[in-house]
């Protein structure tokens, strides 16, 4: 087909279509890069504020409110977050509102500055979507092209606010299933990533670096086990996927909207602050950091299901992924004192296993882990990462996410 579409092109025409791709590639990646560069600034400092004055967590309540409100009144029509993004790839319908990527910044910043357990990556990657699919207008696109912009912001959003532009431009085309995927598609995919992720790197942002000093020579002992990290970190996402699924079914029954993370921030604030686990709320970069040196107890990845469940179920907005990277990482870590095997190697599988099953993007974490850790680690990551796909059930943490394939043949025959 596209060899078909060249050649019914003069040269001119199909030099146009690259030269406008490339442009639309590159003002999608600078400003969603400078978008997710300005994110992670702010979401550093009201993420100290929060450490340096830890009273404000009980004001939880309002700032849910405030988010509440702010979605109730301006921002129903964006409300569905990453799933819109999904739904409008699958059925394109109308152009997503500007307004989401106001909306979902703001949001998260009040979640994070009162102590809210989320992460980063939804905010990132609505931002990158909302502002793609402007261009949808500006450049008279079609609905097939449109699809495009979506693949486009999904990438730029998720490789400039985690660093990894290989994995964000396979995380774009993963996610989506490859559906309806043109080799155009994966090739404007890995462009966009770059440009946002260089355009971070302009900013002068860092990211978290993380590493596996030690990896284990591969022997069938060292392969057990991790394919046992890779069955409990699949069972781990599916327990995530189902608390977040089942508090937004709770939730969902209080008739008035801004009140369900107002009542929600009240539960979190005396569990959290009144209970003395404030280590649990946030992105919980310091827990994930040192799961990869000191063993963590083993219900530290429990407890963080459970507030993030809660918290994003309740209508505060983030993401989920660094809470999956906590998840992952800490029940890795957990596992060393039981599995004879390197414990930052350990925390590493699991910090990627559990966002592949959680996620059903097994590719793009084999390319994450091995651009966080390095390709020494690659076959346990791949193995790891594929295990945990194919054990943490049909439903992920995004609910418009269309299973197929394998695996899906594999549960209707389970089921």
């Amino acid at each position: 087909m596209a060899t078909f579409f060249l050649m019914t092109q003069n040269p001119k025409q199909i030099l146009f279509t690259i030269l406008k791709w490339i442009f639309i590639c590159v003002l999608i990646g600078i400003l969603s890069g400078s978008a997710s560069a300005f994110f992670l600034v702010a979401l550093e400092f009201v993420t100290k504020y929060r450490i340096q004055h830890d009273w404000i967590i009980w004001l939880l309540p309002f700032g849910g409110l405030l988010v509440g409100l702010s979605y109730y009144y301006w921002g129903e029509s964006v409300v569905k977050g990453n799933n819109l993004l999904l739904e409008e790839y699958e059925n394109p319908s109308k152009v997503i509102p500007l307004k989401m990527a106001p909306l979902v910044l703001l949001g998260t910043l009040l979640t994070h500055l009162f102590g809210g357990s989320a992460g980063r990556e939804g905010t990132a990657v609505q931002m990158g979507g909302a502002i793609a699919d402007q261009f949808t207008k500006l450049f008279n696109l079609d609905n097939s092209e449109r699809k495009i912009l979506i693949i486009l912001g999904i990438s730029a959003g998720f490789a400039s606010v985690f660093g990894t532009p290989l994995a964000g431009a396979i995380f774009a085309l993963e996610v989506l299933y490859f559906s309806k995927i043109n080799l155009k598609s994966v090739l404007l995919s890995f462009l966009v990533a770059y440009v946002a992720y260089f355009t971070v790197e302009f900013w002068q942002v860092k990211h978290t670096p993380y590493s596996i000093p030690v990896v284990p020579e591969i022997s069938i002992r060292t392969l057990f086990y991790v394919f046992v990290i890779g069955i409990l970190s699949g069972f781990a996402a599916l327990l995530f996927s189902r608390s977040t699924h089942f508090w937004g079914s709770v939730f969902s029954k209080i008739k008035y909207p801004p009140l369900r993370p107002f009542l929600g921030g009240i539960v979190l604030a005396i569990a959290l602050a009144g209970f003395g686990l404030t280590k649990f709320s946030g992105l919980g970069v310091p827990v994930i950091v040192d799961s990869f040196s000191n063993a963590n107890a083993w219900y530290d990845f429990l407890i963080k299901i459970l507030f993030t469940g809660f918290t994003l179920g309740a209508g505060f907005k983030g993401g989920e992924v660094t809470p999956l990277f906590f998840v992952g990482a800490t029940l890795g870590s957990a596992l060393s004192l039981i599995i004879p095997l390197p414990i930052a190697f350990l925390a590493g599988l699991g910090f990627v296993a559990v966002f592949s099953g959680a996620t059903h993007t097994p590719i793009a974490c084999t390319i994450m882990g091995m651009e966080l850790f390095g390709i020494q680690s690659g076959i346990f990551i791949a193995i790891a990462c594929t295990i945990a796909y194919f054990s943490s059930g049909p439903l992920g943490i995004y609910k418009s996410q269309i299973v197929k394939g394998a695996k899906y043949k594999l549960y209707q025959k389970w089921l």
